[in-house]
């Protein structure tokens, strides 16, 4: 058996044969809390860990992986209906350069930001076309708006 020591990719430990505690049950318990979730834990805790399990369980792009990935586990036997039906966009700020002065920190944040949207424009077929401009704040804006009003068109729960 194999420990996943440092591995916080819940893919790969999929796939790879990896030892996995199983706390998958505990996404519909999330989904009841609300829509603004906080995680309070120590390093090296399993925050990554968890964050990618939800990232991989309501990643609309990974539907086609839902049962390879999840099958034998808790959630596999009875997802919620949200699960693989969210754009999701991942965010890792250990990236940004924080050595300078405001105005440098603000714009490699924002240089981030618009990778980061490049990147969920390339793995969604249905956001071709998206406009993409140099404001980060603005493509965000604009990203969540379009996917929220395309979620109420399509009677969606959230």
């Amino acid at each position: 058996m194999k420990f996943p020591y440092g591995i916080a990719d819940f893919r790969a430990i999929r796939e790879e044969g990896y030892l996995y505690i199983d706390r998958t049950d505990r996404i519909p318990l999330m989904e009841e809390i609300g829509k603004q979730v906080l995680f309070l834990r120590p390093r090296r805790f399993g925050k990554s860990l968890w964050l990618s399990t939800l990232e991989n369980y309501y990643d609309l792009a990974r539907r086609d992986r839902f049962d390879a990935l999840f099958g034998g586990l808790k959630i596999g036997q009875d997802p919620t209906p949200r699960h693989n039906s969210y754009v999701v966009m991942v965010w890792d700020f250990s990236t940004v350069d924080t050595q300078g002065d405001v105005d440098y920190i603000r714009g490699t944040l924002y240089r981030h930001i618009n990778v980061c949207i490049r990147r969920v424009l390339g793995r969604y077929p249905e956001l071709e076309g998206f406009p993409l401009i140099d404001d980060a704040i603005a493509n965000f804006q604009a990203l969540a708006a379009r996917q929220g009003s395309a979620k109420r068109e399509a009677g969606s729960p959230r």
